[in-house]
């Protein structure tokens, strides 16, 4: 899901709540907002993101490409 962008890529958040996974494992990326929080997780062929792609620009268009190629 994250193809392409570097380390510390910036994503548009507009939400004041978050949730967490249960499984570490299935956090891909986090954030730090306060406090570090899962920004994209993954388990098995189901994804997830808590921002907003489409308003991300540059980085949330390589999100929502990388996502579309996962896709079968």
């Amino acid at each position: 899901m994250l193809d392409g962008l570097e380390a510390g890529a910036y994503a548009y958040f507009n939400h004041g709540y978050y949730c967490q996974p249960a499984e570490t494992a299935a956090c891909l990326a986090a954030t730090d907002y306060g406090l570090r929080f899962a920004a994209v997780v993954g388990h098995g062929n189901l994804y997830g993101v808590q921002f907003h792609p489409e308003k991300s620009q540059r980085v949330g268009l390589r999100i929502l490409k990388n996502f579309l190629e996962k896709c079968p």
